[in-house]
């Protein structure tokens, strides 16, 4: 853990591109802001954001990116997963934990299948805030203004409710705190030990094909770890076995919260954004001379990039040069979430493009947001066959272009949800409404979760 000075007052200053800062995105286009009706009340939460501790640290951030660089050139995969979005009701040891187990439970899937290292980062401890195609929402003739995540309004359609509360940033700051806690103890107090490989198969999905699957796949790494045992390796003392690296991520959309958020390392002089150890910029919030794009540009994070199909060659390279000019592997990595509709069309000639020019990033694909429907109920959903799908055109793409396929983007959870359609327990458009929790976007429950893991495990293996 580095030692980390402060964060510098928000300021309206605009700087040029040498002399950036974190205040250096104000005075720029920036999409999808909340309009805070008190704008005192946002610089007092924002002054009190900017002398917290910081969540992450400068040296785990650096640590992640050089992960990162190893799944550029394939020696490594990112998982990233997680809630579409956090919110304040649904905050418990039990659900933070029960996301951890899903994401540890893929990522055993993989490491086994594939045979290399899984960089596991979860959408956690910050994913508070979601942009909108829309500034207001209608509902039997009653519009207001949309909910746009825990960090800004509240779910409830009342007026009350829909009111920015800028008093909500210290919350998703406290909230996202006592999460990372929490997570840190259950990935280097035993939680994550190899050896507990059969407790991590909840109860539900433990009764599926794909529990029993992994059920008999953890029965082989409990055989192999005797195996090692008995060869004299010290597997009760090795913390290889019994910890893992776990890293947080979230889009970085609400800017003043990143702002504040943001600390220049003391050892080196960079600047880090403290409220993750990677962020993202989405679809919507993207434009290379925009003020998410600047604000990003500064901080030696590692940054996504999502990208839907009308992202083009000149786009990537003025993101590039933008996000990553020093062209540091793993610093970089392109979501693409093109939708089963198009990706075979629009990914072959990107990915091509970037390769020839010799653009170092990791790719990774979002299948999720780019197959969103709403179904005959009423749900918003995906179906997990488009999910599959677009995958493995993703893959297949990679391995016509000679390119690398870095890693994976879902939204996902540990509960037994209902919101995505299909999957080995065949959820169907009746079936929506059982269990649909979800904030914003449906997630994929723990079952099709291991299941998509099965299959990428395959894909890695081809």
């Amino acid at each position: 853990m580095n030692p980390m000075t402060t964060a510098a007052t928000p300021s309206p200053h605009v700087d040029t591109p040498a002399s950036w800062s974190p205040g250096s995105w104000r005075g720029l286009p920036a999409a999808q802001q909340p309009d805070w009706p008190d704008t005192g009340a946002l610089e007092s939460a924002l002054q009190v954001l900017a002398g917290q501790p910081p969540l992450v640290f400068a040296g785990e951030a650096r640590a992640l990116r050089e992960h990162l660089a190893l799944a550029s050139r394939g020696e490594a995969f990112l998982l990233q997963g997680g809630d579409c979005a956090e919110t304040f009701a649904a905050f418990s040891a039990d659900a933070i934990r029960d996301k951890l187990k899903v994401l540890l439970q893929m990522a055993i899937v993989l490491t086994y299948g594939a045979q290399m290292p899984i960089v596991k980062v979860g959408r956690i401890a910050g994913q508070f805030a979601k942009p909108r195609s829309s500034d207001t929402e209608t509902v039997d003739r009653v519009t207001l203004p949309a909910y746009r995540g825990d960090a800004v309004n509240g779910l409830d359609f009342a007026s009350e409710a829909r009111v920015p509360d800028p008093d909500r940033l210290i919350r998703v700051y406290n909230q996202s705190a006592a999460t990372l806690n929490l997570l840190r103890a259950f990935t280097r107090g035993g939680f994550a030990d190899l050896e507990k490989v059969h407790v991590w198969n909840q109860e539900f999905v433990a009764a599926s094909p794909q529990g029993q699957r992994y059920s008999a796949l953890a029965e082989e790494i409990t055989r192999a770890l005797r195996f090692l045992t008995a060869c004299g390796v010290d597997v009760a003392n090795d913390p290889t076995f019994h910890t893992v690296d776990f890293w947080t991520s979230h889009e970085a959309l609400l800017l003043g919260y990143e702002e504040a958020l943001t600390r220049q390392d003391s050892l080196t002089g960079e600047w880090f954004d403290c409220s993750a150890h990677m962020l993202w910029v989405g679809e919507r919030t993207r434009d290379p001379d925009g003020a998410h794009v600047r604000f990003l540009s500064g901080v030696q994070n590692p940054v996504g990039v999502k990208l839907g199909p009308s992202a083009n060659v000149d786009e990537v390279v003025a993101l590039a040069q933008r996000l990553n000019p020093e062209r540091v592997p793993g610093k970089l990595t392109l979501i693409t979430r093109m939708g089963v509709g198009q990706v075979a069309d629009r990914l072959p000639s990107l990915v091509r493009d970037v390769a020839d020019l010799g653009i170092p990033v990791v790719w990774s694909c979002d299948p999720m947001h780019g197959n969103t429907f709403t179904s005959n109920g009423g749900y918003k959903t995906r179906r997990f066959t488009d999910i599959l799908d677009e995958l493995r055109v993703f893959f297949a793409v990679h391995a016509q272009e000679g390119t690398t396929p870095g890693g994976v983007h879902f939204e996902l959870t540990g509960e037994d949800v209902t919101e995505c359609l299909g999957g080995a327990h065949e959820i169907a458009d009746l079936d929506l409404s059982t269990r649909y929790e979800t904030a914003c976007d449906p997630r994929l429950n723990n079952g099709q979760a291991l299941e998509l893991a099965f299959q990428m495990a395959e894909m890695l293996r081809a």
